[in-house]
């Protein structure tokens, strides 16, 4: 009875405030619509790069050419010296240039080898590795074509050439995604992680407002004095309601975009609602301990921004300090993430998923402890002592 009086209350309010789910609602679907604009093509292609030609002849100009057919890059422009493509790479007009230099085609001649010289802009990570991936595999090739006609010219059949080209074949498999979408690569994760956030401190958020607007005596009424059936009834409404923008981003994700899922539909979309409850329960058990509202959304923010890097989609958390892979269990996002891997990429049931399901349940012992400390802080507010240092308006509400 008192959880559905404060559901209720709670619903009252997002009524009289559309705010709530407008502005929480089109931050999520703005989201998820420029990442999926961003990422429609898999991978960045046509990446503008330049050439530096200092030998002007056959092979180079040929080797501009192989270079320009390539998806992933495009010939910007081709330079005559250095310092040209340098002013360019430092105004961002290119990722990456490659320096041939003078006397290329004569050294290939003399049977010497010349050296090619690849330079990249590493400050954009996504932009500069790709480009260098390009030019180095073009660079290989370019170097196995030319000892191919040396070979030839030596009098050497295509087999045994080959077998000195490439004396050891590999085969690359990429698992989960075989097409190298960074789509479903960062959708997958990143959507999670924002909703995560937003969940962190949409919690905080909704109890901070009931002490700045002093309405807590209105709302633990409600709730017949139990902390722990406050906090729930305030809680379900915004749960229910991201459980489901989850799930349509599931839906979307995993089934008209394409992207790949191994495993189970029912272990993945337990894996959303438990990240979503567990996020919750951060949010409350920080909006009940830290009484002062704007100190209360700068913890939670500060908690929900760490969570990026903790959850081991950006860098992985077993090349961190061992202190900090300790640190990455209290981040829900981070039990998702190795549940999502599990379920998504190696098609895993729940004989590898439950301990990671625990960890999101144990979350719940958070809720308990911030319904604790939300009754001992009620508590300390209401004594008489606290109640005269309130002015007459103050002490009615």
């Amino acid at each position: 009875m008192h959880l559905r009086r404060v559901i209720l209350r709670e619903l009252r309010r997002i009524f009289y405030n559309p705010r709530y789910p407008i502005i929480l609602t089109l931050g999520i679907v703005l989201t998820f619509v420029i990442f999926a604009t961003m990422t429609r093509e898999g991978q960045p292609k046509r990446l503008p790069i330049a050439v530096v030609d200092m030998d002007g002849t056959y092979l180079s100009r040929r080797i501009c050419h192989e270079i320009n057919a390539t998806q992933g890059v495009e010939v910007y422009a081709v330079y005559n010296n250095h310092l040209e493509a340098r002013k360019a790479m430092q105004r961002g007009k290119i990722y990456a240039f490659y320096e041939i230099p003078k006397g290329t085609y004569n050294d290939l001649l003399q049977f010497r080898a010349p050296h090619f010289v690849l330079y990249v802009n590493s400050s954009y990570m996504l932009a500069g590795t790709l480009s260098y991936k390009q030019l180095a595999t073009m660079g290989m090739i370019a170097g196995a074509a030319v000892q191919r006609e040396v070979y030839r010219k030596k009098g050497y059949g295509e087999e045994q050439i080959m077998g000195l080209i490439q004396p050891v074949e590999y085969d690359t498999r990429n698992i989960g995604n075989p097409w190298i979408n960074y789509g479903s690569y960062l959708m997958t994760t990143l959507i999670p992680a924002i909703i995560a956030f937003i969940m962190v401190m949409h919690s905080v958020y909704v109890i901070a407002r009931e002490r700045h607007e002093r309405s807590m005596r209105s709302w633990l009424r409600k709730a017949g004095g139990n902390t722990l059936v406050a906090l729930l009834g305030k809680t379900l409404p915004y749960a229910a309601w991201y459980t489901l923008l989850c799930m349509l981003a599931n839906v979307i994700m995993f089934g008209f975009m394409g992207f790949p899922l191994e495993g189970s539909w029912a272990l993945m979309a337990l894996n959303t609602v438990l990240l979503i409850v567990a996020a919750q329960c951060v949010g409350c058990f920080i909006g009940a301990c830290v009484t002062d509202p704007p100190l209360a959304m700068s913890v939670g923010a500060i908690y929900s921004a760490m969570s990026f890097s903790f959850s081991g989609f950006s860098f992985p958390i077993e090349s961190m300090p061992h202190a900090f892979q300790w640190i990455a269990w209290i981040y829900p996002i981070r039990h998702y993430f190795l549940n999502f891997s599990d379920i998504a990429v190696f098609g895993n049931g729940l004989s590898r998923c439950w301990t990671h399901f625990c960890c999101l349940l144990a979350f719940g012992i958070l809720l308990i402890a911030g319904a604790a400390m939300l009754k001992i802080l009620t508590t300390e507010e209401n004594k008489p002592e606290a109640l005269e240092t309130l002015g007459p308006t103050e002490k009615n509400l």
